[in-house]
């Protein structure tokens, strides 16, 4: 192989790495703001109007949010973890997983609780999982 192919090999090899780490860490980033809204925001104005819900509703559910946003929450800290981890053979176990884990919970939510869960955390997560897998 040619020095100058074997340096843009490795610049796209490079950049695709980055891009797949962008996205997980945006993954992340979502699930943290998800722990945001579900855990502190859910009876405040911006968790009702994010979740389309009444404040009597938003009273009565706020303790099964906060729960659920502490799962959001492990999830972000996964993917987080993978971003981190020093072994890349490890951290791409450790995303892979966790983005796994974000895709069945959306589709589980989109099933139970709305369609729009899919769009919103399941699909960013499986872009996000399918650049893992190209690196």
């Amino acid at each position: 192989m040619l020095s100058s192919t074997r340096k843009l090999t490795l610049l796209g090899e490079l950049t695709l790495n980055l891009i797949a780490n962008v996205l997980v860490a945006l993954v992340a980033a979502l699930h943290a703001y998800f722990l945001i809204l579900e855990m502190f925001l859910w009876d405040k104005p911006q968790g009702l109007k994010v979740f389309r819900n009444t404040p009597e509703k938003a009273a009565i559910t706020k303790v099964l949010a906060a729960n659920q946003g502490l799962y959001n929450g492990f999830l972000a800290a996964g993917l987080v973890w993978g971003l981190v981890h020093g072994n890349p053979a490890f951290a791409f176990q450790i995303k892979a997983f966790f983005l796994l884990c974000v895709i069945v919970a959306g589709a589980y939510g989109a099933a139970t609780v709305s369609s729009r869960i899919l769009m919103v955390q399941a699909l960013p997560a499986a872009i996000a999982l399918a650049a893992v897998f190209l690196t």
